[in-house]
């Protein structure tokens, strides 16, 4: 997943047009954006029979990455306030797993330098969407990408909101079983170590906090849930290529 510098975004001026005016008759970019699936999974977990939701907003910041709304909206009690959202347009996450000659799934992943982060960190194989991509798409090219590593095939996991609070960031999840050698070419702002682990190792380095990358967690987590039904083992085992 890159991260970019955000050399060029445009930022409103407060003090134009009004400022922050957010009445329930204007617009907001965000309604056409990629964040259109995210609210769409919001309208159904409040419910269809809830009158809560987004009356209107304004785009406060617009990125390279992310934009930036305030939007007016009916809380479930039907009160109303204004919440700052942080619109993304999605991304997508997979864990590629192969068989070992001893049965013991060997996992992809990679250290990826993130300055949020303060220094490298363990993650799955992941990237942003680009505008008209599916998410099997995206974690196809992700994968390659980051590893080198072509998918032949992929199994969905889920989907997971990132931090709910205040982005509609949607994360989709996938595993690959069967994978063969492609292409890596990472991003110019990507600065990414390759590495082999064994499933085992890669639950023992979440209990100590070794891993502590949210959507590799997740995604993690459910590979392995999704192994044990298909009956392969799962932990312990001989040692990866870290």
């Amino acid at each position: 997943m890159d991260d970019p510098a955000m050399d060029d975004p445009a930022m409103a001026d407060p003090s134009e047009g009004g400022g922050r005016a957010v009445g329930g008759g204007s617009s907001s970019p965000a309604d056409s954006g990629g964040g259109g699936r995210a609210r769409e999974m919001a309208d159904r977990a409040v419910g269809g029979g809830s009158s809560a939701g987004r009356m209107g907003g304004a785009r406060a910041y617009r990125g390279l990455t992310i934009d930036i709304d305030v939007d007016t909206v009916r809380f479930p009690d039907g009160s109303v306030g204004e919440l700052e959202m942080v619109r993304h347009p999605g991304a997508a996450l997979v864990v590629p797993i192969e068989a070992a000659g001893d049965g013991q799934p060997i996992v992809t992943l990679v250290r990826q330098y993130r300055y949020a982060a303060g220094g490298f960190i363990w993650e799955a194989p992941a990237g942003k969407l680009s505008p008209g991509e599916s998410p099997e798409v995206c974690a196809r090219r992700e994968l390659e990408e980051e590893t080198g590593l072509r998918a032949l095939s992929l199994e969905r996991l889920g989907s997971i909101y990132t931090t709910p609070g205040f982005t509609d960031e949607v994360i989709h999840l996938f595993m690959a079983l069967e994978v063969e050698a492609g292409t890596a070419n990472p991003g110019a702002s990507e600065f990414i170590e390759v590495h082999r682990l064994t499933l085992g190792e890669t639950q023992d380095m979440m209990a100590t906090g070794e891993i502590v990358d949210a959507k590799t967690i997740c995604g993690l987590t459910l590979s392995a849930r999704r192994l044990e039904r298909k009956g392969w083992q799962s932990a312990g085992g001989a040692k990866g290529e870290r």
